[in-house]
C-alpha cells in the first residue's frame, strides 16, 4: 500500500508541477535556513555559513532536481515537458505547423477513405456464417465465364455432386403488386427452398420455405424483405398468413427477413418466392435463367469442387448434346462473385491514394528537414551543454507526435466527409447491388488503418531530423551556424525528395489523363442510334390477365397509340431489352441449307415493335423493316445486325436466307428481311455481338420497355408516360422512367469509369500542387543559401537573365529528372491498368507529352518567383548581409 501511495504521489507530481516546485522550493529554503543558523552559531560569518550549508546539501539546484525526481515519474515528467516545448515551438512557426498538418492530413484522408471502400468490398467477410465455404456455382461457356444455369441442369448438379453440403438456385425478377390504389411494380427474388438455410439466414418473423413447397401448385408463398414489411405493411406482426396479389396470383406471406439481410448478386428484393418448376423456362434445359450458391463440405477445396461439378457437366454434355454442347462449370467464392468486378477499380484507386500519401510524407519530411537546418545551431549548443542523444530524440519524437496527432484527427474527419460524399454520388439503383457499402464509415478497422499510417508518419518524422543532426558534425555545426555546408546538404537531400514528388505526380497525372480520355471515348462511342431526344419507361402486365398473344398485341398497340398522342412525342416503340444494357438474352441459331457441326452459334435476341428502328434512329442497310401486321398468323421473319451478316454471310446478300433453332424445327424457321447497322446492345465497353431482332407481334411479352422519340427535351414528357399507360388498365405497372442519355450515363460501366477518372484526377491535382510547392521550397531555399554567390556574380557584372538562367536551370533539371522517372513509372502502371482503359493505349503519347508539358510549365512557374527574387538582389546588400 505504501508503494502504491508513493506511485500515486509521484504521478500526481507530474500533473501538479507548479505546486510541487513551490513546495520543494519552500522545503529546501527551510532546510537551508536551519543549516545556516547552525553554522552562524558555530562562529562562521554569514557568507561562510551560507557557502558551507550549500556545500553540505550538495548544491541547491541538483538537490532540488534529485528530490523532484524521487517525487515524480521522470519519463512522464520529460514527456509533459517535451509536449509543452513542442507546442511552444510550433506556435512560434504557425505557417510550418499548419502546412505540415494539412499536407499530412490530405494524404491520410485520401488513403483512409479509399481503404474504407476496399475493406468493405474486398477484405471484410460477407455477412453470412462461415463465409469461406460459400460458393457461387455457374456454367462456363465460350462467351460467358459465369453463365446462368437451366433449371434441369441445376437439379442434376444438386443431385449428383459429392462436394457440397447444400446447393440452391436463385434469380432476380419482378412482380406486379396489386394495391387499393392500383398496381405497383416490385422487385422479386426467385429461389429454391433451401436458399436461406444454405446462406445461414433465419427469418426475423415467421418461417422459411420448406422443401415440399417446391412441388408444383404448392409454391404460392412469399417472404418479405424487412424494408417491404415496414413500408408496405406497417411493420405489423399480423402480416403472417396475409394474402397478397402478385402479378394476378394470390400468395401467402410466411415470413419476414432480418433488417440487415442483403443479397448483392440480385440487388434489391421486396418479395422472395419459390422457383416454379413448371414455368415456361424451367421445363426447358436450353433455357438458362438461374444462378446457384453452394456450401462446401468440410475439407473440400475449391479446385476439388470445380473438378467434381465439371465432371457432372461433361456427363450432361454427353447425355444432352443439343442443349449442353460446350457447357462446362465454374466455382468461385461468393465473396468474389459479389465484389469481383470492383476489385480492379479499387486497386487502381488504392494505388493512386498510396502515391498521394507518399507525396504527403515526402513533403512533410522536406518541411522537417528545412526546419532542422535552422535549428542546427540550437541543437549544437544543447549538445555542447550536455544534452543526451536520447533527450534530443525524445524531443524530436514528441514534436512529430504533436504534428501527426493533429494531422490524423483532421485526416479522419476529412476521410469521413469524403466517404459520405462519394456515397451520395452512387445512384440508388446501383447501391442496391452494393450492400457491403451500406455501413461504410469510420469503424475500428478503418481507424486502425489510419493509425498505421500515423505510426509510419511518426517514425518518418522522428527519424528525419535525428538522422539529419549528424552528431559527428556537431562541432562544425556550432562553428558554422545554420549556413554553409549544412545548406548544401539540405539542397542535395531536398532536391532528391522533390524528384520523388514530381515523379509520383507525373504517374498520377498521366493516370488521370488516361482515365479521363478513356471516359470521354466511352461516352462518345458509336451507339448505332441517336440517344438524344429519347425517353424510356418499363412496363409490366400480369400474365394471368394477358395469357394469350392477341391481348398482349392489343395492349402493345394501345400503349404505342396512347404515347404517340402525347404532346411533344413523335413516335413510340417497344423492345424486350433496352439498348446499351448487356450482351445476353441470347438465342442459339442454325442456318437453313448449311452444314451444322453442333456448335452453338449464340447471338443477342431482341423482340421489337415495327417502329423500333425508326424511333431510335438506327440505319437500315438493306431489306425492309417489320410491319405492324406481321403477327403469329404471318410467316416468321427476322432482321439481323451488320455484325451477324458480316460474320456468317461474308460476300453474300443475307436477305431471303433463313435461320432456325439448332434442330431447325419448322416453327423456328425465320426469313431474314433486313440488315440494320450495328446497334450497341451490350455495355459501352463491350464488343458488338451478332444480333437478331424478332417482330414483337410474333412473340409478344408482358414485360417490355417503351421508347419515345420527342420533339422537345425528353425530360418534359417523362412524368406523362406512366399516367398515360396506366389509363389503359389499372393492373399495368410502370417504373424506371429515364431519358436514354441518362440511362447510358448512369450505367455501371459509365459510373465506374467516371468515378475512376474523377478520383484519380483529384489525386493527381493534389499531387501536382504538393509537388510544385515542394519544388518552390527547394528553389527558394537554394536562393537563400546562395545569396553571397549571387551577390558576387552580380557584382562582377552578371546580368539579370544569367541569374534567371542559373535558378531556372536548377529547377529544370529537377523537373526533367522527375518527369523522366515518372514517365517510365506511368507506362508501367498503365500496363497493369490497361483492362480498365477504353480506346486508349497504356503508352498513349499524347497523354504523356501533355502531362510532361504541364509539369514543365508548372515547374517554371514555381521557380520564377525565387528566380526573380534572386535577380533583383542588390549586390552590396547581399554581401553586407553575409
Amino acid at each position: 500500500m505504501k508503494r502504491l501511495r508513493a506511485w500515486r504521489m509521484r504521478i500526481a507530481g507530474v500533473f501538479s508541477r507548479d505546486r510541487w516546485n513551490k513546495e520543494i522550493a519552500e522545503e529546501f529554503e527551510s532546510h537551508l535556513e536551519l543549516q545556516i543558523s547552525d553554522n552562524l552559531r558555530a562562529g562562521m560569518t554569514a557568507e561562510e555559513a551560507r557557502r558551507e550549508a550549500l556545500m553540505k546539501m550538495g548544491g541547491l539546484v541538483s538537490a532540488r532536481e534529485a528530490y523532484r525526481d524521487r517525487s515524480t515519474v521522470p519519463f512522464l515528467e520529460h514527456l509533459a515537458s517535451d509536449l509543452r516545448f513542442s507546442v511552444r515551438q510550433l506556435r512560434k512557426r504557425p505557417g510550418f505547423a499548419v502546412t505540415a498538418v494539412l499536407v499530412l492530413a490530405l494524404g491520410i484522408a485520401a488513403s483512409t477513405a479509399i481503404f474504407a471502400f476496399v475493406d468493405a468490398a474486398l477484405i471484410q467477410p460477407i455477412p453470412y456464417p462461415r463465409p469461406a465455404t460459400l460458393m457461387e456455382v455457374a456454367e462456363r461457356s465460350t462467351l460467358f465465364p459465369l453463365n446462368d444455369l437451366s433449371f434441369p441442369d441445376f437439379q442434376d448438379w444438386r443431385r449428383y455432386n459429392t462436394v457440397f453440403r447444400s446447393m440452391d438456385a436463385f434469380a432476380g425478377g419482378a412482380f406486379l403488386l396489386s394495391t387499393k390504389t392500383g398496381t405497383e411494380p416490385v422487385h422479386a427474388g426467385r429461389v429454391s427452398s433451401g436458399f436461406f438455410r444454405t446462406l445461414g439466414v433465419s427469418p426475423l418473423l415467421g418461417r422459411d420455405f420448406s422443401a415440399s413447397e417446391e412441388a408444383p401448385g404448392r409454391n404460392q408463398v412469399v417472404m418479405l424483405s424487412y424494408a417491404m414489411w415496414q413500408q408496405g405493411f406497417g411493420g405489423s406482426r399480423n402480416v403472417l398468413g396475409r394474402r397478397v396479389v402478385l402479378s394476378g396470383d394470390a400468395y401467402t406471406v410466411i415470413g419476414v427477413l432480418p433488417e440487415d439481410f442483403h443479397f448483392a448478386p440480385i440487388g434489391r428484393v421486396d418479395f422472395w418466392s419459390i422457383i416454379d418448376p413448371k414455368g415456361p423456362c424451367a421445363i426447358r434445359r436450353s433455357c438458362h435463367d438461374l444462378f446457384s450458391i453452394a456450401r462446401l463440405k468440410d475439407d473440400v477445396s475449391i479446385p476439388s469442387a470445380l473438378a467434381n461439378v465439371t465432371s457432372i457437366a461433361t456427363q450432361l454434355e454427353r447425355q444432352y448434346p443439343d442443349s449442353n454442347r460446350g457447357q462446362s462449370a465454374n466455382v468461385i467464392p461468393l465473396a468474389e462473385a459479389i465484389a469481383g468486378e470492383f476489385r480492379p477499380i479499387l486497386m487502381v484507386l488504392m494505388s493512386g491514394a498510396a502515391l498521394l500519401l507518399l507525396i504527403a510524407y515526402v513533403n512533410v519530411a522536406s518541411l522537417i528537414l528545412l526546419r532542422s537546418e535552422g535549428r542546427k545551431r540550437e541543437v549544437a549548443v544543447r549538445r555542447a551543454l550536455g544534452a543526451s542523444v536520447q533527450r534530443l530524440v525524445s524531443q524530436c519524437a514528441t514534436e512529430a507526435l504533436v504534428l501527426v496527432a493533429a494531422a490524423t484527427v483532421a485526416g479522419l474527419l476529412l476521410a469521413n466527409w469524403t466517404m459520405q460524399m462519394l456515397m451520395t454520388l452512387i445512384p440508388a439503383e446501383k447501391l442496391s447491388g452494393m450492400p457491403f457499402l451500406l455501413n461504410l464509415g469510420l469503424d475500428t478497422r478503418v481507424i486502425g488503418y489510419a493509425a498505421g499510417l500515423a505510426l509510419v508518419a511518426m517514425i518518418l518524422l522522428t527519424a528525419t531530423p535525428v538522422l539529419h543532426f549528424s552528431f559527428s558534425e556537431m562541432r562544425d555545426g556550432l562553428a558554422e551556424g545554420s549556413r554553409g555546408s549544412a545548406g548544401r546538404a539540405w539542397r542535395r537531400i531536398g532536391s532528391r525528395l522533390v524528384v520523388v514528388e514530381l515523379a509520383t505526380a507525373m504517374v498520377l497525372l498521366v493516370g488521370a489523363a488516361l482515365f479521363g480520355k478513356s471516359l470521354y471515348r466511352l461516352l462518345h462511342v458509336d451507339l448505332g442510334f441517336r440517344a438524344d431526344h429519347l425517353a424510356s419507361i418499363e412496363v409490366g402486365a400480369p400474365d394471368k390477365s394477358y395469357a394469350k398473344d392477341q391481348p398482349r398485341i392489343a395492349l402493345a398497340r394501345d400503349i404505342v397509340r396512347r404515347l404517340e398522342a402525347l404532346p411533344g412525342v413523335q413516335s413510340a416503340a417497344l423492345t424486350t431489352l433496352l439498348p446499351v444494357s448487356y450482351n445476353g438474352d441470347t438465342d442459339w441459331i442454325r442456318f437453313v441449307g448449311r452444314p451444322y457441326d453442333g456448335k452453338h452459334i449464340e447471338v443477342d435476341e431482341r423482340d421489337v415493335s415495327s417502329e423500333f428502328f425508326q424511333t431510335i434512329g438506327a440505319t437500315l442497310l438493306r431489306g425492309r423493316y417489320f410491319s405492324d401486321a406481321e403477327d403469329e398468323s404471318k410467316p416468321e421473319v427476322v432482321i439481323i445486325n451488320e455484325t451477324l451478316a458480316r460474320k456468317y454471310f461474308p460476300g453474300e446478300d443475307p436477305i431471303g436466307k433463313q435461320i432456325g433453332d439448332t434442330n431447325l424445327t419448322p416453327k423456328s424457321i425465320k426469313t431474314i428481311i433486313g440488315v440494320v447497322e450495328d446497334v450497341r446492345e451490350g455495355t459501352l465497353d463491350s464488343e458488338i455481338w451478332p444480333a437478331e431482332y424478332h417482330p414483337f407481334n410474333q412473340d409478344p411479352s408482358t414485360y417490355f420497355s417503351v421508347l419515345v422519340r420527342t420533339s422537345q427535351k425528353p425530360e418534359a414528357v417523362l412524368t406523362a408516360l406512366g399516367p398515360a399507360i396506366q389509363q389503359i388498365r389499372r393492373d399495368i405497372g410502370v417504373r424506371g422512367e429515364a431519358t436514354m442519355e441518362d440511362f447510358i450515363s448512369n450505367s455501371m460501366t459509365a459510373y465506374l469509369h467516371r468515378s475512376s477518372a474523377w478520383l484519380v484526377g483529384g489525386f493527381a491535382a493534389s499531387a501536382l500542387l504538393l509537388g510544385i510547392v515542394g519544388l518552390y521550397g527547394v528553389i527558394a531555399y537554394s536562393v537563400s543559401q546562395r545569396t553571397r554567390e549571387i551577390g558576387v556574380r552580380m557584382a562582377l557584372g552578371a546580368e539579370h537573365r544569367s541569374v534567371y538562367r542559373l535558378i531556372l536551370r536548377e529547377a529544370g533539371w529537377l523537373a526533367i529528372l522527375g518527369i523522366g522517372i515518372g514517365a517510365a513509372g506511368s507506362i508501367t502502371g498503365a500496363v497493369f491498368a490497361r483492362k480498365l482503359l477504353f480506346g486508349v493505349h497504356s503508352w498513349d503519347l499524347q497523354s504523356l507529352v501533355a502531362t510532361a508539358a504541364m509539369l514543365v510549365i508548372a515547374s517554371i512557374a514555381a521557380s520564377f518567383v525565387p528566380a526573380r527574387r534572386a535577380a533583383s538582389l542588390n549586390p552590396m546588400d547581399a554581401l553586407r548581409a553575409e
